[in-house]
């Protein structure tokens, strides 16, 4: 179950060879997540550093590749696994007692690092959640709140950008909020070379992940436009392949900026039509084009296209989104399931949510079942157990067609906990 949905992580995790580009002076490091390492006649420039546990992995790659001395270190944003993995290469600086390097990132960056120690144990729990299927559960934080590499050259403002010289090589950097406010890329004439950071993972944008806060879609699409204007012939994701040739760089970033802008126009559009949530989501997933359905780059496999729905709508909306005064200030669930309870058995419920089960209706079956499972004393131990397990045997078949590893954790997480409830049912 868990291994289908990781199937198509593959290229995301970066699990394939690393490899060398532009008449051997870039080196393009697959990891969760990428980096790319650009040789100068004066030294070397870091775009990202990996997740902790890669780091000593990609530092290992890069001294098979040059002995060169770090000068610059670029964060495309602040996430863990883009700007916390540069333990080896300080330590190694220290040792041969060479300058420390430039580290340049927004400024938003800081304020990323300084929210992280606030909510430190908060996003643990949320990644343990979002990675599980390959974190395992239990496990020490992925990332330590209070281990940073501060930045040194800090962009500011909302239309900034910075540029560098190293030996012969121009840098040119530029801020485009997207996934992140924080958010940069790197631009290399010499090299033809873009590194995008998260703002292109080779799959679907990852718009509206449902742990995380708001992503921007329009901005995000801009960015691509301003991207594909450098003509590059190589393209460096945040995650994924390295993209190669100009006509696929053009693909990956015209196709990418396309998505976002249909996403955000739409929603928009039935946003000034007076439409709540539900209407304007079930709407938006009847009309999503072949085009961008079929489309490689935009495979739904991290994010998806319905969390960019969620997104956009966040992006403009509070969180009354249903136009139901009854959902103003709503009623526990579980108070709400036993009053239900009142009206029709357990039994009644049960027998229902099998027949929608049959009928191909899995998704109304979850919420018929939930009536009993929220609702239902303990001490009713038997109908208690069978819906659970079917909603266990129901939530097993969703995450089965789930293309999306985000959700697909979300509804396996599930699966763990209601497996955990009916262990001390049948227990007690």
């Amino acid at each position: 179950m868990v291994t289908k949905i990781t199937n198509g992580m593959n290229d995301w995790f970066g699990w394939f060879p690393a490899s060398i580009f532009e008449n051997d002076t870039c080196f393009f490091i697959p990891s969760m997540a990428n980096t790319c390492v650009f040789d100068t006649k004066e030294g070397l420039v870091i775009f990202d550093v990996p997740i902790r546990q890669f780091a000593q992995k990609t530092f290992d790659q890069v001294r098979s590749f040059t002995n060169k001395p770090v000068k610059y270190i670029i964060y495309s944003h602040g996430h863990f696994d883009h700007a916390f993995g540069y333990g080896p290469f300080i330590e190694e600086i220290r040792k041969k007692g060479w300058d420390m390097p430039e580290v340049i990132a927004h400024e938003n960056c800081i304020r990323r690092f300084e929210k992280y120690e606030i909510l430190g144990k908060y996003h643990d729990w949320i990644n343990k959640q979002q990675f599980a299927s390959v974190s395992g559960r239990g496990q020490d934080a992925v990332v330590s709140a209070h281990e940073t590499l501060n930045p040194t050259i800090i962009l500011k403002g909302n239309d900034s950008s910075y540029s560098f010289k190293l030996g012969d090589v121009n840098f040119e950097i530029y801020h485009d909020i997207g996934e992140t406010d924080d958010s940069i890329w790197l631009w290399v004439p010499e090299k033809k070379t873009i590194c995008t950071g998260d703002l292109m993972v080779s799959s679907f944008p990852n718009i509206g992940n449902p742990f995380k806060v708001q992503r921007y879609p329009k901005d995000w699409a801009i960015a691509m436009e301003k991207m594909r204007e450098k003509n590059a012939e190589y393209l460096v994701p945040g995650h994924g392949r390295l993209i190669e040739g100009t006509e696929k760089v053009r693909d990956a970033l015209s196709i990418t900026g396309e998505v976002m802008h249909f996403v955000h126009d739409e929603v928009v559009k039935r946003l000034n039509e007076g439409k709540w949530f539900e209407e304007i989501y079930h709407e938006m997933l009847e009309i999503y084009p072949d085009k961008f359905r079929n489309h490689n780059i935009l495979r739904g496999i991290y994010g998806c296209y319905r969390f960019a729905i969620h997104a956009t709508y966040r992006l403009y909306h509070g969180w009354y989104d249903s136009g139901n005064p009854t959902d103003l200030f709503p009623a526990k669930t579980d108070e709400i399931a036993r009053e239900l309870l009142k009206i029709n058995s357990e039994e009644k419920y049960l027998e229902h949510a099998k027949k929608l089960y049959s009928e191909g209706k899995k998704q109304l079956a979850l919420h018929i079942l939930d009536i009993v499972a929220k609702g239902t004393d303990e001490k009713n131990g038997e109908p208690l157990v069978e819906t659970l397990e079917l909603k266990v045997k129901i939530l097993k078949e969703k995450v089965n067609g789930e293309t999306s590893f985000i959700a697909g954790n979300i509804i396996n997480n599930a699966t763990h906990q209601i497996k955990e409830r009916l262990k001390e049912l049948k227990k007690n």
